[in-house]
């Protein structure tokens, strides 16, 4: 899906990349962003509605997710601003531009909740993969190390989700 971006006509943006790039790059963070708000929104309803004998290291361990991705969410959003685009920001663009899918609270579900979050994480894992290798191939090494970054804590994520559906 072709992500129209907003430029911002108040100042000119001249930081080594052409307008070409950065919007290609803008769109690749803009999908991000929405992908963010998804599994975002879902660390959330799941923080509040699992249920179980793992209640408490569950409840913790999403709040402890939300919280990383709030500030991954920031930054992404300020490195679109940084490239000269506006961002996205309601739920009904993020939900139309995401590649993850919303869920509702799966009645406190825990195994399921796992589940979904390790594949939105292994998801975004590999979307970011991909990203990495077309920012690195548009010259843009700034937004390659950010990708990067957030490819590295990304796996983590996942790796703390399997570890509690082993």
């Amino acid at each position: 899906m072709k992500i129209e971006m907003q430029k911002n006509l108040v100042n000119r943006v001249e930081i080594g990349l052409t307008e070409d790039v950065r919007t290609k790059v803008g769109q690749i963070l803009s999908q991000l962003l929405a992908d963010q708000h998804i599994l975002y929104t879902k660390l959330r309803n799941y923080h509040w509605n699992v249920t179980g004998m793992a209640f408490k290291a569950l409840h913790e361990l999403f709040e402890e997710q939300y919280n990383q991705l709030a500030t991954f969410i920031d930054d992404t959003a300020e490195r679109i601003r940084t490239l000269g685009f506006f961002t996205a920001g309601s739920m009904k663009e993020f939900v139309a531009q995401s590649r993850l899918v919303e869920t509702d609270h799966l009645n406190g579900d825990a195994q399921e909740m796992l589940k979904n979050l390790l594949n939105d994480n292994e998801a975004i894992i590999q979307l970011l993969r991909h990203s990495i290798s077309e920012t690195e191939q548009l010259g843009d090494m700034g937004n390659t190390d950010f990708l990067t970054a957030l490819m590295e804590a990304h796996e983590k994520s996942a790796w703390m989700l399997r570890a509690h559906l082993a």
